[in-house]
């Protein structure tokens, strides 16, 4: 048992074919993400912990207390739902005021609390306001102040900012990462946005399929990616192999690329498509690290350009500039030549 405090818990849950399993700790004050594709459990997981699913085996515990035989009512626990589910007849103080009702407070507390909570996100001056008349930011915060403020030992969130515009969504990560920083109990955060993860949380766990395919670290994640889908997230080419003597033999493939990493055995190589360099013929020199490619695809990636080659003998992404995609009159279909440097590649045990 975690003598610190916070959740550990372990969910199964059954829905038809589809069961999730997986093992779940989070200390006070460390904020877990789930990510995962559409699918892959992690909201599931989520209303397991909330009470709102049930689970068909396991446990959980906050603070060292079982709460899975509770109620969702009775478990302590604060969530922000992806919609937010604020009552539209209630004020945003009264919205606010609402789960300190529940818990036993007097009218008059339960608002002084509220007001606090609501000067804490930044609306105290929309105190009054419905939900109709709030923005969506507005009524993310609401949402927060509203679950923070009964006190919750595990505070719940259902892609918190899925239903904001980008602008917006700046903005509020912002603020959410600094009110996370303040919450002293245990917090899971459910997203399938990278960039929302990397910033709010302290340790992401990975959910494929229903079950833990990776869980670390941000920057280790980033770094080490164990599957396709991670690897896709954080923008890297990433394939499993042999290495030997400097070199890895790819899997499903027949090619072999150099590398400065000298690892023995199975392991993953991993290299970011801004280090693949295209060329309309065959390079002078014929560095080892050269394959034949076909372009399959060519769309605009932030300033540069990501285009998509398809094997055999392998398949990678690559970042390139406008200008390249002109000075290479590349275009769907076009014949290429793909290279990356041995000191480019990342090797790392599988």
């Amino acid at each position: 048992m975690n003598e610190q405090g916070g959740l550990e818990a372990r969910l199964v849950v059954r829905r038809g074919s589809f069961e999730v399993d997986l093992e779940l700790a989070a200390a006070r004050g460390e904020v877990v993400a789930l990510l995962g594709p559409n699918g892959a459990g992690k909201s599931t997981a989520l209303r397991a912990l909330a009470g709102l699913t049930p689970i068909a085996d396991g446990y959980i515990r906050v603070d060292g207390a079982e709460i899975h035989p509770l109620p969702s009512e009775r478990r302590g626990i604060g969530m922000v739902f992806q919609d937010y589910l604020l009552f539209p007849h209630l004020s945003a103080l009264e919205n606010v005021a609402f789960g300190l009702r529940c818990q036993g407070a007097g009218r008059r507390q339960a608002r002084h609390q509220a007001a606090e909570w609501l000067e804490r996100v930044g609306l105290a001056e929309h105190a009054a306001a419905r939900p109709r008349a709030l923005s969506g930011g507005q009524a993310q915060r609401v949402a927060l102040a509203r679950a923070l403020a009964v006190g919750p030992s595990l505070l719940l969130l259902d892609e918190p900012l899925s239903a904001l515009d980008a602008h917006t969504r700046l903005e509020i990560r912002a603020a959410l990462r600094r009110h996370l920083a303040g919450f002293e109990g245990a917090a899971v955060l459910v997203t399938h946005d990278p960039l929302d993860a990397m910033v709010l949380a302290d340790t992401l766990v990975v959910l494929e399929g229903g079950r833990v395919v990776q869980r670390g670290e941000p920057a280790e994640i980033a770094r080490r990616p164990r599957t396709d889908y991670v690897a896709r997230l954080v923008g890297l080419n990433l394939y499993r192999g042999r290495a030997s003597g400097g070199t890895v033999m790819l899997q499903d493939s027949a090619i072999r690329l150099d590398t400065i990493d000298q690892l023995e055995g199975d392991v993953f190589l991993a290299f970011a498509p801004s280090s693949v360099a295209i060329h309309r013929s065959r390079p002078d020199g014929s560095p080892r690290n050269l394959w034949p490619a076909r372009v399959g695809a060519i769309e605009r990636h932030g300033d540069r350009v990501r285009v998509r080659l398809d094997g055999p003998p392998l398949s990678a992404a690559a970042d390139v500039t406008p200008g390249a995609v002109a000075e290479l009159q590349l275009a769907e279909g076009s014949r290429v030549w793909a290279a990356v440097k041995a000191t480019e590649t990342h090797v790392y045990p599988a």
